[in-house]
């Protein structure tokens, strides 16, 4: 199979190949995490791209009160994925480190408790969605249409909340094991499936939100059967060969498994789910300032999405490499590669962020176009705002990827509660109730990523996560530094 010349990762890699030419890491390094994390940056951009494609057509459809709406329904529909993708923090740790010691056997284990975890914690959340919508919607605003526009879209979406959640740990499975470029066609796929079921819906058949919630759930369905049928069969049309294959009969309960399951992802759930929880007092505080500022701050957010997705790559390869690196019980490779990665992901970052605020202004244009006079200026100042904090983005990402591959998720989790709840909430707050005003928005997201990323470098710095990761390797003898 032949793999195309990609922007993304030609972009990446000279970011890479400019740090190693300054002798600042290694090469080699640079071009594993590459072809690593490439792949995942780019699911990220179309993941994050139809986000924002989905709010875009909505508004330009329905009105800034429908941006509202979804804004205010977003927090919801995050719990799948902070369920989901915590779940999957403990399946990319176990999946890394069996795939680098060659334990197979173990491997497939852990695919099927993982699975089987995640559905077991969705299942209740997609009941909640569906029968309490705009009872949810309406804890954030007291704005009759856009309580009924939110409840409409968040009721059709907690029919996707497991696959939601399950495409997560589908994708950890493939990263674990050396490969993001399937997934990236999954997923991205996925995306791109998304905004066409979106646009039909929405302008084809005047659907509104309700169009982008069915082409939401359509798409994750889509995904999730892709990613059974590749793991079951062991490879896809036009992917070939993949390098797990799972036996779809064995258990899904081994004792063992999920305790380890759980035990990783749970703190990986808590540091997902502090976001998605702090998205309530958050979009509750931006409703003081009024609808334009809240339409200004979703769509801000929606840009961050795509400025993050950086991270995204950097934070799964990192965890893959370590752990594959850790699981053969070479902690001095480890860290090596972790270092090297922290360093990368941070000039990758200062680079998105310089490009997105060059373009900020006509970016925003697109998601309201005529209709939204007075939500631009607010939107292109949080967007500024949102290229400055992004940067911290870089070390947090980077740093909790070894912690995440070692088994030392908790102190992603503590940074992610301090950084929100004792900083960023706060700061909002003041901004929404003083003469701060605004500021207190832009100061928000700034504190957001600087503080987290400050704890997780300093506990990444103790090496302590290499001695925890001995816990959960498979039997493989002892590490190469005792």
């Amino acid at each position: 199979m032949v793999r195309f010349p990609n922007p993304v990762r030609l972009l990446i890699l000279a970011v890479g190949q400019a740090l190693a030419r300054a002798g600042l890491v290694s090469a080699e390094r640079v071009r594993r995490t590459t072809d690593l994390a490439w792949p995942r940056i780019v699911t990220g951009i179309a993941r994050m791209s139809k986000n924002a494609v989905d709010v875009a057509m909505v508004g330009l459809a329905v009105g800034p009160v429908a941006i509202a709406g979804i804004g205010f329904a977003t927090p919801y529909w995050g719990l799948a994925f902070s369920l989901g993708g915590g779940m999957a923090g403990g399946t990319i740790a176990l999946v890394s480190q069996r795939y680098g010691a060659d334990a197979h056997d173990e491997l497939g284990v852990a695919v099927r408790a993982s699975a089987a975890v995640v559905v077991a914690i969705t299942l209740p959340v997609a009941a909640a969605f569906w029968l309490f919508p705009a009872e949810l919607v309406s804890v954030m605003t007291d704005d009759a249409e856009a309580i009924r526009l939110g409840g409409e879209y968040l009721r059709i979406l907690a029919l996707g909340v497991p696959f939601a959640g399950l495409n997560l740990v589908g994708s950890r499975i493939y990263i674990g094991a050396d490969d993001s470029w399937t997934p990236m066609l999954v997923r991205g796929g996925g995306a791109l499936s998304n905004i066409a079921f979106s646009g039909l819906l929405i302008f084809g058949l005047g659907m509104g939100v309700t169009g982008a919630a069915i082409g939401t759930v359509l798409a994750n369905v889509l995904v999730t059967g892709t990613f059974v049928a590749g793991l079951v069969a062991g490879r896809l049309p036009g992917v070939g060969d993949l390098p797990v294959k799972i036996d779809a009969f064995g258990t899904y309960l081994d004792r063992e498994t999920v305790e380890d399951v759980v035990r990783i992802g749970l703190p990986v759930v808590g540091r997902n789910g502090v976001w998605t929880v702090a998205k309530f007092p958050m979009l509750a505080i931006v409703g003081l300032f009024g609808p334009s500022v809240v339409a200004a701050y979703v769509i801000a957010r929606r840009i961050w999405g795509i400025m993050n997705t950086p991270g995204w790559g950097f934070g799964l390869a990192s965890s893959s490499l370590v752990g594959q690196e850790l699981g053969t019980g070479d902690e001095l490779a480890a860290e090596e590669y972790a270092r090297d990665i922290v360093l990368f992901s941070v000039a990758t970052y200062v680079v998105a962020a310089l490009l997105v605020g060059a373009f900020a202004e006509p970016i925003v244009g697109l998601f309201v176009g005529d209709s939204g006079d007075a939500t631009v200026p607010v939107a292109v100042a949080l967007v500024y705002a949102a290229c400055v904090a992004v940067v911290g983005q870089g070390v947090k990402a980077g740093t909790a990827g070894p912690l995440d591959a070692s088994g030392d998720t908790r102190w992603p989790f503590y940074s992610q509660i301090v950084g929100m709840f004792g900083a960023a909430i706060p700061i909002a707050y003041l901004g929404a109730t003083t003469s701060l005003g605004l500021w207190g928005l832009y100061l928000s997201f700034v504190a957001e990523t600087t503080i987290p990323a400050v704890i997780n470098y300093y506990r990444f710095s103790t090496g302590k996560w290499k001695a925890i990761s001995r816990e959960f390797r498979p039997d493989q003898g002892a590490p190469a530094d005792d």
